[in-house]
């Protein structure tokens, strides 16, 4: 099948008004397919200040604020013009990206159609529960995401960890791997600027450790505090660094009253942030890749991370990085610890890290998501011709 008979509908929670690895993967596979020579139109709520621009046509879909997270929206519907919309440009794959109420009854149009939906997985979404204490409803949100992934034809997710939980969860037997890929020519050691770091009041010989996100506990804020206490109590110099924005800067910054904000960058301003930096900890086991791991190595940066979906297919232990057990402080602070000490395996594992980023090509990765719409179209063809 050639990639100029692909009609795409991409359905995601948040397409471009609030930036973050997710949409940005999004809008870079729309734009690669758009090259290819394929039809998308994205259907997504909107805001009169996006973070930036979408990539292609954009269809406003009717959202409400998430409950103390009011930056974020969920759509909840696919009214009359939308349904009109989606019927005129009559696509043959469904793609949704966010397990919200529009992307159910997006599934349900699609099946109704005998059209293949196709679902990614960005973030494992049940395990924000611990963060807000409602650890009792994971199962209830399990068996809802079950319910929903199962009624697709096929998963993308981004790492065979992933992939390994979403099989032993049973929601879905059709997992395929997009991982993801790095700018490498904006993350890269050359953005390095000691003269930034004089500006923040960095010396040239102070170990910085960087947080890069948006600040919300669920991104493991309190590990990342504490291991960073468990370094002031042991008496190892380092600084802290914390790039990003969001809701719980006042809890972060409270809990780490001597490190250097610098708020929401982009482009050219956090490439130079992010590598002025000397070891990225990311305590995180929410993500199911984590991009920010992946633009560290980029960058020549050694990481600290959880042994988690987001990063234990990225981070070679020992190798690129050290991997620690979700929520062990006193592991991360060893860790920390050994990288502050020893400047020569700093060094080695950076380089190590910036040569596995190097093989990171975002067209070669995103061609693995053509290639699964193509199965999933043939075989619905075929179960549709057996009257399935």
């Amino acid at each position: 099948m050639d990639p100029s008979d692909l009609r795409i509908a991409l359905f995601s929670g948040n397409y471009n008004y609030v930036r973050d690895g997710a949409n940005q993967a999004l809008n870079r596979l729309v734009g690669y397919l758009l090259r290819q020579g394929c039809k998308v139109r994205v259907y997504s709520p909107t805001v009169e200040e996006p973070a930036f621009a979408p990539v292609g046509d954009l269809v406003s879909l009717p959202g409400m604020p998430i409950p103390g997270r009011g930056e974020y929206r969920i759509p909840y519907a696919l009214p009359r013009e939308v349904r009109r919309d989606l019927t005129d440009f009559a696509p043959n794959i469904v793609h949704i990206s966010s397990p919200d109420l529009a992307a159910r009854k997006a599934v349900g149009w699609a099946r109704e159609r005998g059209i293949p939906a196709v679902a990614s997985v960005h973030t494992r979404f049940e395990t924000y529960l611990s963060y807000y204490h409602l650890q009792l409803l994971e199962p209830a949100l399990r068996a809802m995401l079950r319910n929903l992934y199962r009624r697709c034809d096929a998963l993308l997710v981004p790492a065979p960890s992933t992939a390994a939980v979403l099989r032993a969860q049973r929601m879905n037997k059709n997992i395929n791997i997009w991982t993801r890929g790095v700018d490498r020519e904006q993350f890269n050691p050359g953005r390095r600027s000691l003269e930034w770091r004089h500006g923040k009041g960095f010396g040239d010989e102070e170990v910085v450790i960087a947080f890069l996100g948006r600040l919300v506990l669920e991104k493991g804020l309190d590990v990342f505090s504490d291991a960073c206490d468990a370094l002031s109590a042991r008496g190892v110099p380092h600084k802290v660094l914390v790039i990003g924005e969001g809701p719980a800067r006042p809890w972060f910054a409270n809990r780490l009253p001597d490190a250097v904000f610098t708020g929401q960058l982009i482009g050219g301003e956090l490439a130079t942030a992010f590598a002025s930096a000397d070891v990225f900890l990311n305590p995180s086991v929410t993500e199911a890749f984590g991009n920010v791991t992946l633009e560290a190595m980029a960058c020549g940066l050694p990481v600290v991370a959880a042994a988690a979906t987001g990063a234990s297919n990225i981070v070679q232990d020992g190798d690129t990085g050290i991997l620690c057990e979700p929520g062990e402080v006193d592991q991360f602070a060893d860790a920390l610890e050994r990288y502050v000490r020893e400047p020569a395996l700093r060094r080695e594992h950076g380089e190590h890290g910036l040569a596995y980023a190097k093989t990171q090509d975002w067209d070669a990765i995103n061609a693995v998501v053509l290639n699964v719409y193509r199965r999933v179209l043939e075989r619905r063809a075929r179960l549709n011709r057996l009257g399935f």
